[in-house]
């Protein structure tokens, strides 16, 4: 590329700003990312103990989304499913329940588990079947209300909400009063569904490893955190940078004066790691704590998703509510929480990762980017303009990207 051609720079090394990257350098661009951290990923990294890859943060790649069909190769990525379905424990028993469409042993365990009365079960299914003939774009134009008020104007009872809904979706709202936006629920309901959900055998960081292994002609300067934005020009670590072009794949608000007033919220979580002899569980399924005063919410052995020969057995713990405790105050009560609802006990602590950021906490929930092109100059991209998904950073970066160059060619 001649040193003619535009000179484009992206703030932030995440999903968002690997796509934007990954299509700059398809139409011929050379764009510079400045990553704040020494690694690519974003809000999605993995570290080991013992060759077992520990996520920060319960996260699970939904093999249904369609730009992580489009950008991803799922076969390189050695995906492992999760059964579809969970484990249930409430009132000192274990239930199975699941979708016996796709899996025939959830069945028996659905159909006679307490966990909802049969019209329920009868409405989840009807539900499923409902949301498979609908388009995204018809979810997403849908009126939009809460997902607790959805899932009772739609019929379901309160004990099918309190000992279901709830907790699984806590854990993937990472809210526990289901005030996420019921277009949101619907999309993932959805996705759930007709596809599964997985985790890379390497642990969820080998998504953007995986894009970044795209990249040819973009040079990334980590350790560069950007204090602001003004126009086209970046301030960064006391130098001050010219570009043609900013995209900003990272929240936006410290960098950009005229949006600090109103800064993108965030629903934060804890997750506990944990050593024991053995599996409980011994299936790649989901386990949820239906009591409404456990600080864990939902619980899977990583060992049984991801199989390592002659390791302990490793738990995954995820911490959704609100908190004020240390984490060794909060460990101990996850052991105590663990051993009352689950019958896990002997638990060695191994980490814990306190995610402040782990998902934009948004009134409504829209399919693509609300706000692309900022300025003239200037373009934004995230999960936080749209929807709290992977999908969503993949495809707000698509656009972001897809802007730029449409503005770059109006100025030639």
């Amino acid at each position: 590329m001649s040193t003619s051609e535009p000179k484009i720079a992206i703030i932030g090394a995440g999903l968002s700003g690997l796509v934007a990257a990954i299509c700059l350098e398809e139409q011929g661009f050379a764009p510079e990312i400045f990553e704040a951290s020494d690694s690519i990923g974003g809000r999605i990294k993995t570290d080991f103990y013992e060759g077992i890859p520990l996520d920060h943060g319960f996260q699970v790649l939904l093999t249904e989304y369609p730009l992580t069909k489009k950008y991803l190769d799922y076969g390189a990525l050695g995906l492992k499913h999760f059964l579809p379905g969970a484990l249930l424990y409430r009132k000192g028993k274990t239930s199975k329940i699941g979708d016996p469409l796709r899996n025939a042993t959830f069945l028996f365990s659905t159909v006679f588990s307490g966990v909802g009365s049969i019209q329920d079960k009868w409405k989840i299914f009807r539900l499923s079947s409902s949301l498979k003939n609908k388009s995204i774009a018809q979810l997403f134009e849908a009126p939009g209300t809460s997902t607790l008020d959805f899932l009772k104007e739609y019929g379901f009872s309160d004990r099918i909400i309190d000992n279901f809904f709830r907790p699984f979706f806590s854990g993937i709202f990472l809210e526990d009063e289901l005030t996420t936006s019921s277009r949101m629920f619907q999309f993932v309901y959805k996705m759930f569904s007709e596809g599964d959900a997985a985790i890379p055998e390497k642990g969820m960081q080998e998504i953007p490893k995986q894009l970044y292994e795209r990249l040819w002609n973009t040079k990334i300067h980590y350790n560069r955190s950007v204090a602001r934005v003004d126009g086209k020009t970046i301030h960064i670590n006391g130098d001050i940078l010219d570009f043609d072009a900013v995209i900003i794949a990272t929240d936006p608000t410290k960098l950009l004066e005229q949006l600090s007033a109103t800064p993108v919220q965030w629903h934060s979580s804890h997750t506990l790691y944990f050593k024991t002899k053995a599996s409980t569980m011994n299936l790649p399924i989901i386990g949820l704590l239906t009591k409404s005063d456990t600080l864990v919410n939902n619980l899977h052995f990583v060992t049984d998703v991801i199989p390592v020969s002659g390791s302990d057995a490793i738990l995954s713990a995820t911490v959704v509510r609100a908190h004020e405790l240390s984490e060794t105050d909060l460990v101990a009560r996850a052991k105590k929480e663990l051993l009352d609802c689950c019958k896990l006990n002997d638990l060695e602590f191994i980490r814990g990762y306190r995610i402040d950021r782990a998902l934009p906490k948004l009134k409504t929930a829209h399919y693509e980017s609300r706000l692309v092109k900022y300025s003239d100059h200037v373009f934004l991209a995230g999960d936080h303009l749209a929807n709290g998904s992977i999908n969503a950073a993949m495809l707000s970066g698509e656009q972001a990207a897809s802007e730029t160059m449409k503005a770059l060619e109006q100025t030639k």
